[in-house]
């Protein structure tokens, strides 16, 4: 029963160490935009191409030194804990523990503090200008033809997607 939780939690961590960015979609609005009035423009997609995209990814590095060390102290201490005869186990656990927690802290900063995300460079046309604008998001959810580009303020950029039922699920 140990060993499975162990593993669970360790899979846990694993799978959960990288940003998604998915925050950063031209979809996403945080609570002090909704239900305000926003500039929406009218584009011509005419192509799109593949990005990646940097994103902080430091809240997840702390989390798995957090977990990491709390991992590395349990197994640390069981595992002092069971090779110890009685008279040296109280204290061969508590140094077990420490060292163990030492190890899986160092580990768990082996998580990088950005990660890259995939995003999609929209090339469009607004009037008889030719932009370009990158976000967040899947080549899947755009095609070529008419759009929404929606502005929350001045420079901002959110396309929404136009093909978004072609991806698969």
């Amino acid at each position: 029963m140990k060993k499975t939780a162990v593993v669970c939690v360790v899979a846990m961590i694993l799978s959960g160490c990288a940003a998604t960015g998915e925050q950063y979609g031209a979809n996403v609005y945080r609570a002090g935009q909704v239900n305000q009035a926003q500039t929406v423009r009218t584009v011509q997609i005419m192509a799109t191409v593949p990005a990646k995209i940097e994103v902080d990814n430091s809240k997840n590095k702390q989390n798995a030194q957090a977990a990491g060390a709390l991992i590395g102290a349990l197994l640390g201490a069981a595992a002092a804990n069971k090779n110890s005869s009685a008279n040296s186990r109280a204290n061969n656990t508590g140094a077990g523990m420490v060292a163990g927690g030492v190890v899986g802290g160092a580990l768990g900063s082996g998580v990088s503090d950005k990660t890259l995300v995939d995003g999609v460079t929209i090339t469009y046309k607004f009037g008889e200008q030719l932009l370009s604008s990158t976000q967040v998001g899947k080549m899947c959810e755009f095609k070529a033809g008419t759009a929404m580009m929606v502005s929350t303020n001045g420079n901002e950029t959110r396309i929404q997607p136009n093909n978004a039922e072609s991806c698969p699920k």
